[in-house]
Order: structure tokens, then sequence, then C-alpha cells
């Protein structure tokens, strides 16, 4: 964003609350507001005793940096004079980093639907000094449109009513609340209970009826817009592991789902990176920012797509260049690295690229990714220009603005387009980099990068990139030293440890992590165990299980967050809240269970299982009935189905045992998890992180390392060769042996 270099001019002393109070603020997303004549106020209690101070409601908005229709009504009328003078003298103005926020996001979020009917970003909601919402919406324009009243129109009335009819706005804001906390209630997880068994038919289930809304033509699911269905295509490639009736189906949908986008103008294909969605049902006009939740998610799922074999539609080899370009996108565009020389990543990744690009003081979206058939061919020649514009859709009438076109092929290229592409890609992306880029939002936010732990270290291992695995190492460790130490002291000695969710620049800022904050770095220091051997990762994942039980199950109730707000709380009836619906990224509630799972097989933890169960119990009433927002949580019953089958590699270093550990990690089913023991162990696990799977395992008789196959702790007879250790696994998990394309 382009900002101010100066704070606006005050005049002498004001009342609090009488100026924009964002300029020391760490988030992107808020400075981008610092220096609007609206007096913005960041959430937190002054705010809200500055409301009641002054008998008037709140106006709140919602948003993040990267959105571009935020830019929009922030210039429309945050920037404009008039409208501020209204909301300063009327209102008091709220403002939120969504992406620092999810918990204040996700409960006004649920206000804004029931009220509207609608939701999305900017959100627009109308609150009483006591945080209930009582009137929301989205983007509203600065003069009316069919159907949409003008921002102005809406501030109007909203201030008509609280002067003329406080009672009954006062009314229907608790019984909204009260509503809201009565569906909490209603569907909440008991973690104390008994799980409930499920059986294979009902992931069956699930595949049927997302075959009926699947598009077979251009991928994906429904109509437009098209967000990538990363959850549900990590449950389809679990599935397609497992041979059953409905498999081939699933790995049939995941297949053409997975060729669209990479074949298409959401992803990058220049840079390798992914957009956030479409706005066309063929993925041909993206909406332009780039998030490090989608790609983190997005490279697992491809290289999970090149575990599986692949197939004729989208052969594994394909996946694997989308797969690596995709992770090498991550680490350069948004690695964050401490300047030493050589260093990748070191402090972490930054949260996404805009979807804007700033030109001569305008913001237009997509500008930097836009071409035009010209342009084309001032970058590649009389020949190659045209013929790139042909391969890659661009006409002479921009699909996104006057400005141009994405580059979009659509479909796979034969040898010759293959040639001219590989000779065009340089060219275009050096002629690119040119350009005005978009900024950057550089917070770090730890769930995001755990998931980017998993997928770094996960297509590391499968692609055999060491690189990827070196800065899912860089970005764990980031995590560990910065975001995780004691929390605030409760006046009877230091806190507990917590993971912060945002650092900036090095230094932890803001609330606790949520539920799913620890949940995906749990799941990710798992994954980097499994690939390195480190037990360092494995220690961090049980103190993060271990501190999320205690923070969000108190009580026996699974929660999102752990009450860091009375004015959430209060907005949702009193109750604690858990969505169990996938969003962005997958749900804090799936992903605990998933981590659960994992830790139980390593651990044997009995208590892990049971939670893992008991959240569960959340599929049988929507694997079928809502399965495109579930995926997570189907892709864990996968996963409890398969297995728990544990691996147990022992023994001494050396191409033998990296061997059967890459077999190991080369397999596709969905139950395994896998114990090694480190290069930095010296055959060893340390005593103070033991990994209790690899207790009394030895290499063999005569020293060489050997595999234990185990279900439920229960083992088999150990193997020391591929052939004994592709038998097993066989026997084991029902899935093919074979690790070539089909």
């Amino acid at each position: 964003m382009v900002m101010a270099e100066q704070p606006a001019a005050s005049n002498g002393p004001q009342e609090p609350g009488s100026f924009n109070a964002l300029g020391s603020e760490p988030s992107a997303y808020l400075r981008q507001h610092a220096y609007n004549p609206v007096h913005w106020q960041p959430f937190g209690d002054e705010a809200f005793a500055l409301a009641a101070a002054r008998d008037v409601p709140v106006f709140l908005s919602i948003g993040y940096a990267a959105c571009h229709w935020c830019h929009v009504m922030a210039h429309e009328s945050f920037e404009d004079q008039d409208t501020a003078d209204y909301l300063n003298a009327h209102f008091v103005a709220i403002k939120v980093d969504r992406e620092e926020r999810p918990d204040v996001d996700s409960v006004y979020m649920a206000a804004t639907q029931a009220i509207s009917g609608e939701g999305g970003w900017p959100m627009s909601v109308f609150l009483t000094p006591e945080g209930l919402a009582f009137h929301a919406g989205t983007y509203f324009p600065p003069a009316p449109l069919p159907g949409r009243p003008s921002f102005r129109q809406v501030l109007e009335a909203v201030r008509e009513a609280w002067l003329e009819r406080r009672d009954a706005v006062e009314q229907n804001a608790r019984g909204l609340a009260a509503g809201m906390g009565d569906a909490q209630a209603a569907a909440a997880v008991v973690l104390d209970a008994v799980p409930q068994p499920f059986d294979a038919g009902l992931l069956a289930a699930a595949v049927r009826q997302l075959a009926r809304t699947e598009d077979p033509d251009d991928g994906g699911f429904g109509r437009a817009p098209k967000f990538p269905p990363s959850s549900v295509l990590e449950f389809l490639i679990r599935h397609a592991a497992v041979p059953s009736e409905t498999s081939d189906a699933a790995r049939d949908m995941a297949g053409r789902t997975l060729a669209a986008m990479a074949r298409s103008a959401l992803r990058d294909q220049l840079d390798g990176g992914f957009a956030r969605y479409s706005v066309t049902a063929d993925w041909s006009v993206p909406h332009f920012e780039k998030m490090l939740y989608d790609n983190a998610q997005l490279v697992r799922a491809y290289a999970h797509w090149v575990r599986l074999g692949g197939d004729a539609v989208f052969p594994a080899a394909e996946a694997a260049a989308v797969a690596s370009e995709a992770a090498a996108w991550m680490i350069d565009a948004l690695g964050l690295d401490s300047g030493a020389e050589g260093a990748e990543a070191e402090g972490g990744l930054a949260s996404s690229l805009d979807a804007d690009t700033v030109v001569g003081g305008v913001h237009r979206e997509g500008a930097t990714y836009l071409w035009s058939p010209a342009q084309l061919e001032e970058a590649l020649g009389p020949d190659d220009g045209p013929a790139v514009a042909r391969l890659m859709d661009v006409a002479g009438r921009g699909t996104v603005s006057a400005d141009g076109s994405p580059l979009h092929p659509g479909r796979s290229f034969n040898a010759a387009e293959a040639g001219l592409w590989e000779r065009s890609r340089p060219v275009l992306l050096a002629a690119r980099s040119r350009r005005t880029q978009p900024e950057r939002d550089d917070k770090v936010v730890a769930g995001w990068n755990g998931l980017a732990v998993a997928a770094l270290a996960e297509a590391g291992a499968i692609l055999e990139e060491p690189r990827f695995i070196r800065a899912a190492e860089n970005i764990a460790g980031y995590l560990h030293r910065v975001h995780w130490g004691a929390g605030p002291s409760r006046g009877d000695g230091p806190g507990r440890p917590r993971l912060s969710r945002v650092s900036h620049e090095g230094t932890a800022r803001g609330i606790g992590g949520l539920l799913e904050d620890y949940a995906f770095c749990a799941d990710g220091m798992l994954a980097l165990y499994a690939v390195t051997g480190r037990a360092r990762w494995y220690g961090f994942a049980q103190e993060l299980l271990t501190e999320a039980a205690a923070r969000f199950a108190a009580g026996g109730r699974l929660s999102d967050s752990a009450g860091e707000s009375g004015q959430v709380l209060r907005a949702q009836g009193e109750q604690p809240s858990l969505d169990p619906f996938d969003n962005a990224a997958p749900s804090g509630a799936a992903a605990f269970a998933g981590a659960l799972l994992s830790s139980a097989a390593y651990s044997g933890s009995h208590g892990q299982r049971v939670m893992a169960g008991n959240i569960l119990n959340l599929l049988p009433p929507i694997a079928t009935r809502a399965p495109r927002v579930a995926g997570w949580l189907l892709a864990t019953g996968q996963a409890a189905l398969a297995g728990p089958l544990e691996a147990a590699v022992a023994g001494p270093d050396g191409p033998l045992r990296r061997e059967l550990h890459r077999r190991l990690l080369l397999s596709p089913s969905p139950g395994l998890v896998i114990a090694v023991q480190g290069p930095d162990d010296g055959g060893q696990v340390p005593e103070q992180e033991p990994v209790p799977l690899l207790e009394h395992r030895s290499a063999a008789a005569d020293g060489s390392p050997q595999v234990y196959l185990c279900r439920d702790m229960v083992c088999r007879r150990p193997v020391a060769s591929l052939a004994e250790l592709e038998e097993q696994l066989a026997a084991m998990t029902g899935s093919p042996t074979d690790t070539g394309e089909r």
C-alpha cells in the first residue's frame, strides 16, 4: 500500500477516540487505514468503553491487507472527508484485521450472515457498546445501486434506529446473540463421551455427494466463483489410496480439479503461486491476491497426488513440477529471511501478496499480472509473441480490464507448445519483474506457517528437494523461537506456555493462538519429524497438543478460542464457539483431530485417541450433507479408518536406512505415521524427547537397519529389505505397492 510518511496533524489535546489511532499498530491492514480521516480505533475494551461513554453505536469494519474490495470501499468512503465526519460524529469506528483476529471475524461473520444473508469482506457490522450485533452487511457503495443502499444511507438509517427505536434495536441484538449461543450449545463437541464408530460407507457416501456437485468439464465443485477445494482434495486423495467401490471416482475427481487449476490463470504460469479464487467457472479470471494458506495447502495436495501416482489426465510428473514451483514461490516470495547469507525463510513466511498493484497512486486489480498481445510481442518478438498470446488465451480485449488478461492456457501442451513456453517463460518473468509489484503483508501467522511446514517437509521428501526441507526446519525453528513462550502471568507466578498467533519483525504481538494455530503447527511438526527424524519436532508437537487441550478443551467442550474478548463472548450468547466447517483453511477442530490421531499413533495415548474420536463424532451428520466444507474432517476420518499404521525405522544411518525411510515416505496410506531415529541423535532418541514408537526398537542382529510395522502398537516381525517392506505394506494397507504413474 502507498502510505503517507507523516501522521495527520494534531490541533492540540484531543479527547480519546477523536483521532485515528491505527498509526502504531503492527498490522499492515490497520496501517493502510492509519491516515484515513475516520477516527479508527483498534478492537479492544477501550474502544467499546468510549462508545458506552458517548452512548453511540460501534461501526466495526473487518478486512485484510490483500483484499481488493476492502481497498475499494476505503477509497470511496473511508478516505472521503464528509463520510468520515458523519462516522466520527455518530459512531465509534473500529477496524479489525481478520487475519490477526479470526475469533472476532468468525462471530461477526456469523452475525452478518444471519442479518443480511451474505458474507464476505469488507465486512460492515453495527454493534451496541456491549459488542452485540444489530445490523450488518459487506461492501456498501458511495452511491445507491440496485438492491444495495449507499454507505451514507446505511449510516443514517442506523443512527435513526439507534435514536428512535433503541429498545427494539437492543432487544433484537440480544435475541441474535442468544440464538447464536443456542446454536453453539446444540452443536458442541463433548470430549469425554464415548466415541461413536463409523464405517467406510459414510466416506463413500461423501464421495458420491461430491460427485453430484462436481464440474467435470472445468474441474472443481459448484459454480463460479470457484475457490481451490484444498481440504476436499486431501480427502479425495486419501480415499483414492485405499481400494474401494468409490476410490476410482475419488481419484478421477481429484485429478480433474488438480489439472484444471494447474493449467489455468488461477496458477501464476510464470512464478507458480496460486491466487485466492477465480471469478469464472473455468478458472480463467483470478482474484489476484496470493495467500500463504492457499499455497501451503495446494503444495501438499499436489505432492500427495505425486505420491499417489497421478493418472492419465494429470500425470505425476506434471503435478511434481506444479508442486515444486509453488513451494519455491512460497519460499522466494513470502520468505522473511534473517539477513544472514544463504538464509532461507528464517523469519517465517509472510501472509500474502496484495490483489492490487498501486500504479500512479491508483489501485489497479491484478495490474502486475496482465498482458496484452502487444506487450507479449514486445517482450518475445513478432514470431513467439503472437504464438504465446494464442497459447495463453490473451486476446485484444482484456478479460480483466483494458490492461489485458492473465495467462490462461486452459489445457496441457503438446511438445512444440511446451518448447515455445520453455523459452518464453523466463523472458516474460524478467519483463514482469520490471513492473510495479503488489505489496506484501509481512505478518507471520503461526497456523499458516504450520501448514507451510507440513507442506514443505512432505514435498521436499516426495520430490527429493532438500531445499524445501531446510526451509521447513527454518520456519519451524522460527515458530518455536518467536511464537512459543510463556504467556501472561496470572498473578501466581509465570503464565503457562502459549503460542502467539502473530509476529511482526521477529516479535510476537497480540492475542494467543487459536485452536487452528496450535493444530496446524502440531501437524506441521509431526510431518517434519516423520521426514527428518529430529525428535525436537516431535517434542514440540507434544507441547503444542498438551497446551491446546488445556486451553480449548476446558470443561469437556472444545472451542476455537480461549475467550480473548468479552465482546466476542457476549456476541455469541456467552457460549464458547466452535466452527466444524472448513473455510479458506481446514477447521481448527478437524485439524486438531488429525494431529491428535497422528500423535496417538506415535505415543499410544488413549486419551488423545478418545479426544480425536469425539471430534470425529461430528462426521455422521455433515459428511453427506455438506462434504464440500468438511473436507479435512473427512480426510481425518479416512486416516482413522485406514490406521493407525505405525512404522518405526531403527538402526544406523546409511543408504539402506534411507531407502527404507524413503519408501515409507512415498506410501500414500492415509493412516501411516513414521518414526525414525534421527541423524543428529547418534542412532538413539534423546532421553529428554522420547518417541515411544521407537522404544525397544533396534537394529537387526547383524547391525543393519530394519523397519517395524505396527498397528495399535502391536508389531509384525521387523523387515530389513525393500522387498519385505513392500510386502508388509501391501498386506497392512490394502493399497497398491507400485509407485509409478497410473
